[in-house]
């Protein structure tokens, strides 16, 4: 019997055991089965537990009783042989999947997926075994104990008020954004503020710009709305606009991470933001603003967010506490234009209805009563040691095969490949030895990408970095020996 069936009443577990047999075919049509007598002593059980299991197979239609001759197997047409349904399960195996372009599309992109384990140097994910899950848990209780079975309905698919409103006095006052707790709509991520903004905002085959090298999952969802993405090159400033500005043709829509682009790390220039400003309203065009860890800045002050900077309502400002508190969350949000607000709510409302009601409360106190602040500046501060105890180890350790791209803030670093290792091998020996590592040209939409990877630094002490590394360069000088080639 199945052992997930193990909690079921003892005549439930046998009679789906038989039916089992039954529509895998190891029981065909006609075959009779056991007397209850005969199978109760074979069990141990009771005579009336195999007569209530063999009630329910016959109510069901599985099998036949037949006065004076026992319980057999039904006559059941619509079942195939097993031989058959082998052939036929293979022959549907080699069709592939009947999806829709767009779902073809969503299929063949692999998705994003997060790390369902912590090993270096995945990029992207923050500490998270120093989070004070006593004072979060305290302060759910205090939502459950005020809220009481409320909190257990049906949430608003905007987010609830409290949360929405600590949400805009954050990014108002950190940001420099211009907010209102009415413009903001809770999400589960920035991913799925990405496909809301491909899917509402522009048709299949519209033209969007993207940064080049780029965020990864954002060009996933809009390849998978069907957009027509154009690659902009980057410099030490960010975009280049100038070749915004040139188009001949109408686009729709840019999408950006100006405070700390991803993969590079560089900022977005003043003059460049005010010029796309300008351009997305004397076009009508969308600007996407995707501030993902804003709040890890580690040199200077991070320049305002374009949406601050934007009088034309024309930006959309995305931002996520993924990396700011814990992946598990599950809470993004977006600061829409007021034109937006009931449009990309109802859309919402098609994808997964709304965000734990639980969840956002417990997160509004953690905000409200200051606490959020108070973690972020100190995992700024704990990130910043370990990126620097990880520049130190690289040019250590890593020096005869890498440069590392030391960033200004954000959870990775950049190193771009100095050796005769290809990327794909670099990748690859890495992850023999327990280590997880990004490629760079992955993240290129064009082939002039410089090979190297990314590695992730925050959610790893100084002595698991230690540790890492050593194995890294231990796997990258085994690779050169293996090609023939001394280090």
């Amino acid at each position: 019997m199945h052992p997930a069936h193990a909690a079921m009443p003892l005549h439930t577990r046998i009679q789906r055991a038989i039916r089992q047999l039954i529509v895998d075919g190891a029981l065909g049509p006609g075959k009779p089965l056991p007397a209850s007598r005969a199978l109760s002593k074979s069990f141990g059980v009771s005579r009336d537990t195999i007569e209530s299991a063999y009630a329910r197979l016959h109510a069901e239609g599985f099998i036949e009783r037949r006065v004076g001759s026992g319980s057999f197997v039904a006559e059941m047409p619509e079942f195939v042989s097993p031989q058959r349904r082998s052939a036929r399960e293979a022959l549907l195996r080699d069709q592939g999947p009947n999806l829709s372009k767009r779902g073809a599309a969503m299929f063949e992109s692999g998705g994003v997926r997060g790390s369902l384990g912590l090993r270096p140097f995945t990029h992207g994910v923050p500490e998270t075994r120093t989070f004070p899950l006593r004072l979060w848990e305290r302060l759910e209780r205090q939502v459950l104990r005020e809220t009481g079975t409320e909190s257990l309905l049906q949430g608003d698919p905007q987010g609830v008020e409290p949360l929405r409103r600590a949400i805009a006095d954050y990014v108002n006052l950190e940001r420099g954004a211009r907010a209102t707790a009415d413009r903001v709509l809770v999400l589960t991520s920035s991913q799925q503020a990405m496909t809301l903004c491909a899917n509402m905002l522009l048709d299949p085959d519209d033209r969007i710009f993207i940064e080049d090298p780029a965020y990864h999952g954002a060009r996933k969802a809009f390849d998978a709305a069907g957009l027509n993405c154009v690659p902009v090159r980057l410099d030490a400033q960010g975009i280049l606009v100038d070749q915004v500005m040139a188009d001949p043709q109408q686009a729709r829509a840019i999408f950006l991470t100006p405070s700390h682009q991803f993969p590079t790390g560089a900022t977005l220039a003043l003059d460049r933001r005010l010029a796309l400003i300008e351009w997305a309203a004397s076009r009508q065009s969308w600007i996407i603003e995707d501030d993902y860890d804003s709040e890890f800045h580690y040199a200077g002050k991070p320049t305002a967010c374009v949406q601050g900077l934007d009088p034309n309502d024309r930006t959309i400002y995305v931002g996520t506490f993924t990396k700011s508190l814990f992946p598990g969350l599950r809470i993004g949000y977006v600061v829409l234009p007021p034109a937006l607000v009931k449009p990309m709510t109802v859309a919402r409302t098609l994808l997964d209805g709304h965000t734990a009601t639980i969840s956002q409360l417990t997160l509004a106190r953690f905000m409200e009563n200051g606490h959020f602040g108070a973690y972020v500046r100190t995992m700024r501060g704990l990130y910043a040691e370990r990126l620097e105890v990880l520049v130190k180890l690289v040019r250590t350790h890593l020096s005869d095969f890498v440069e590392p791209r030391v960033p200004i803030g954000g959870l990775q670093m950049p190193c771009v490949l100095t050796c005769d290792i290809e990327e794909r091998d670099a990748i690859h020996a890495a992850r023999r030895a327990g280590i997880d590592l990004m490629g760079l040209s992955a993240l290129h939409a064009t082939e002039q990408a410089k090979p190297g990877f990314l590695m992730g630094f925050a959610a790893y002490t100084p002595a698991e970095l230690e540790v890492a590394i050593l194995k890294l360069a231990a796997a990258f000088k085994s690779l050169r020996k293996q090609s023939g080639k001394v280090v």
